[in-house]
Parts: C-alpha cells; structure tokens; sequence
C-alpha cells in the first residue's frame, strides 16, 4: 500500500536562496476533506499536467493514492469543488519542496519533506526553515482549502 512520510515546516522566505526559480504553479480543488480526495492541475510553463489523490487520515504518515488525470478532467473536477481551492508555486531546494501560497492564503510558506520509512531521518535542516507544523492540521492543504485564512 503506497505511504506518505513528511514532515512540514514553515518557512522564512527571507532567507531563501535568491533568485527563486519560477516554479510549478499549482491549483489544487478538495472534492472531499475527510477522506482527502484531491484533484490538481500543475502548469510548468505552457505543460499542464492532472492528478487525482486520495489519502487516508493521518498528518505525518498516511496512505496515499495517486493518479495522472487529463487536464480537461481536471478543470472540470475543480467546478465541483465548491470553492475549496489552494493555489500555490511549488519550488525545488534539494530534497525540499517548497510551497508560496496565494489568494486567501497569501504570505504563507510551507516546506515539505518526503522520506522513505518512518525509521528514516530528515536531512540537514536549512536555515530557511521555521517551526516544524507536521501535527498542526490547520497546515494541512486539505485545512487550507476550507480556512479562510492562513492560521495563526
């Protein structure tokens, strides 16, 4: 059964490396929060790319379910979302994904990193990071696309 390990932390985004990459911009549409079912649409330049994912409950460690979609699929799955949307750009530091997020959630920063066992260790944390967020699920995407809001 394919497994999510991450840990999440926020980010002080002044102290990136500079200049930041343009990135992936993603729009991500909840059609369920509990149990997570989630379609996204990824644009990296003029590419488009479509995803289903279904997870199970849990913050730091979760099954996870994902398939590639058709794009046209994918806006058509986010009408039926209801307004819970995130929209974000998604860079690449090592082995960290970094998230700037938009609209409602704009000025948030979050940083992920999968590993590949619950026994492994994270890497070498950078200084970029902020407090650790991983059991905080008003962090959660899923949390995000229902607040109105960027948590506290």
């Amino acid at each position: 059964m394919p497994k999510e390990i991450e840990h999440k932390f926020l980010v002080r985004p002044e102290l990136l490396p500079r200049p930041l990459a343009a990135g992936r911009r993603i729009v991500q549409g909840f059609l369920s929060v509990r149990p997570v079912v989630r379609v996204r649409l990824v644009s990296t330049g003029r590419k488009r790319t479509g995803f289903l994912t279904i997870k199970g409950a849990g913050l730091r460690e979760r099954d996870e379910f994902e398939y590639a979609i058709p794009p046209a699929d994918v806006r058509r799955l986010l009408k039926l979302c209801e307004g819970r949307l995130v929209f974000k750009t998604r860079r690449r530091f090592g082995r960290w994904e970094v998230d700037q997020f938009h609209g409602r959630h704009a000025g948030l920063w979050l940083a992920e990193c999968e590993l590949p066992s619950t026994r492994s260790r994270l890497p070498p944390l950078p200084v970029w990071l902020g407090r650790e967020v991983t059991a905080d699920s008003r962090y959660s995407n899923a949390s995000l696309a229902v607040a109105t809001s960027v948590p506290e």
